[in-house]
């Protein structure tokens, strides 16, 4: 088990939070302290004094600037903030007050600007370590206290930069690493999509007209008396091979679209027995429009209806979906009439909104306009679609009329 956890890298990621987090800052601030107050025991001790009385303040003001400037390191991870702004003003004023600074607190500070320009703002950073300079000029020490606010002076503003820059570099990564999750999924949304709109023209066009070679093959075999045996044998076989292709092809459409997947073969076998849909189910197209879209939608008859070719009632079924999808979409709230007229040699189909209109604001990069053309072009017809006279939207379809099959 340890083994395992070794190789997954538990051992060493514990390690490395360990050596980066609160711990560490904690650990840190310790070990400085007592670098710090050994520091300034020595210092005091080299310190000349009137007497004795200024000796021992010294042993004990010293110390306590020490841990003053070291202590608030174990802060550093959880408020960087806090820490650099206590460090910060405790060595300005053993610098200015008693001309001395332990290496401990050089350390430190640079460990504090490093953190807080990591991890907070770029401008309160780059303020906490613009005192060192000024100070460096404006009060210039002598022996080891002067030699240290040099390095001060030229490392802490150094340390700053180089945490905003860790900062910058961290979030840029965060940005690529973002950015290319984004793409991804937009790459594999738009990939579905492209496998749904494919699989839907096959189910819609394809799929119907292989059913409908089956169905023929079939018709012909025990419609036509005196047929010789191997003519009936071969109509059997056709509508065989049509039916196998159908199956066949209504698996590619379950691994092309995501929402035709089945789990269960009942519902599967179900699936594929579903019928095209045609313009006996409008009224059901209609009355779920109406549920979304809480607008008046009428279907308006001008003549008896009669069988039409299934190509065309799908075309006729699929321009009247995508016509109150737009309206639902572009006229929210709008009523709309849905007009069919039969005549012997078309099919005129009038979908009208009460809606604005087309406006020159409006988006121009959809698909719906032109795939209903498509759609009308492929059965034999002809569509137009314009802002209607009085105000709205129509859409104006002519499809193929009487199928002489059929009849």
């Amino acid at each position: 088990m340890d083994r395992a956890y070794e190789r997954r890298g538990g051992w060493v990621g514990a390690g490395r939070r360990l050596a980066t987090g609160p711990h560490a800052s904690i650990v840190a601030g310790g070990a400085a302290a007592l670098l710090a107050v050994a520091e300034s025991i020595a210092h005091a001790g080299n310190t000349p004094s009137a007497g004795s009385t200024g000796t021992a303040l010294y042993f004990v003001i010293l110390p306590l600037l020490g841990l003053a400037t070291t202590l608030p390191l174990a802060l550093l991870w959880d408020q960087p903030a806090a820490a650099a702004l206590v460090i910060t003003g405790t060595i300005v004023l053993s610098l200015v007050a008693f001309q001395t600074m332990t290496v401990a607190a050089l350390a430190t500070q640079l460990l504090t600007a490093y953190r807080f320009g990591r991890s907070g703002p770029p401008a309160p950073a780059v303020c906490a370590a613009a005192p060192f300079p000024v100070l460096a000029l404006a009060h210039p020490a002598g022996g080891e206290a002067g030699v240290l606010t040099l390095l001060l002076a030229s490392l802490a503003p150094a340390a700053v930069m180089a945490g905003i820059a860790r900062h910058a570099h961290a979030e840029a990564a965060e940005n690529r690493a973002a950015r290319q999750v984004i793409a991804e999924t937009l790459l594999e949304n738009t990939a579905r999509g492209e496998r749904a709109r494919i699989a839907r023209e096959l189910h819609d066009v394809v799929a119907h007209h292989i059913s409908m070679v089956a169905v023929q093959a079939e018709t012909a075999r025990l419609a036509t008396p005196g047929m010789p045996p191997a003519g009936a044998e071969r109509l059997s076989a056709i509508g065989d091979t049509a039916r196998a292709a159908l199956t066949e092809m209504r698996r590619l459409l379950g691994v092309l679209r995501d929402d035709t997947a089945a789990t269960d073969d009942t519902t599967a076998a179900a699936a594929d027995r579903k019928p095209q849909p045609g313009l006996r189910e409008l009224n059901e197209l209609l009355d779920r429009s109406r549920e979304v879209s809480k607008a008046t939608t009428r279907l308006i008859l001008r003549s008896p209806p009669f069988a039409l070719d299934p190509g065309v009632e799908l075309a006729a079924y699929r321009i009247v979906q995508e016509a109150l999808t737009n309206a639902r979409r572009h006229a929210p709230g709008a009523a709309v009439d849905v007009e069919l007229d039969y005549t012997d040699d078309a099919l005129r189909l009038r979908i009208r909104d009460n809606g604005p209109g087309l406006s020159a604001a409006a988006p121009t990069g959809g698909h719906g306009l032109s795939g209903m053309r498509e759609r009308a072009g492929a059965v034999g017809g002809e569509l137009r679609a314009g802002p209607a006279a009085g105000g709205g939207f129509l859409i104006e379809a002519r499809l193929p009329g009487k199928d002489e099959t059929a009849a």
